[in-house]
């Protein structure tokens, strides 16, 4: 929880300025954000590519990421917490007299 404060961490960062710690809020999922990347990485360079080789696709991820890094887009939540839940409410609403 704390990690980040100990003394030999904020040392850390203070001898490498150019690391910056981003903290995901405690009501969101930090790996839905993970995965919503790896989305945009499929969607806009795996399934589009044509990769004769790994090393054709590690230049190609290489030129993505350095092309997301140089514009990056901010992950943003576009349901309130009670949107969310009304969908799990009508989702298992649907599913509970499917037999399981």
């Amino acid at each position: 929880y704390g990690t980040h404060k100990t003394p030999a961490i904020k040392a850390w960062l203070a001898k490498h300025p150019r690391f910056h710690l981003h903290f995901t809020p405690t009501g969101s999922s930090w790996i839905n954000q993970v995965e919503r990347w790896f989305g945009f990485l499929t969607d806009q360079l795996i399934r589009r590519g044509v990769h004769k080789s790994v090393q054709s696709l590690e230049k190609d991820l290489r030129a993505w990421i350095k092309n997301w890094n140089e514009d990056p887009k901010p992950f943003v939540w576009t349901k309130t917490a009670e949107e969310i839940l009304d969908s799990l409410a009508r989702y298992i609403q649907r599913i509970s007299g499917a037999g399981h």
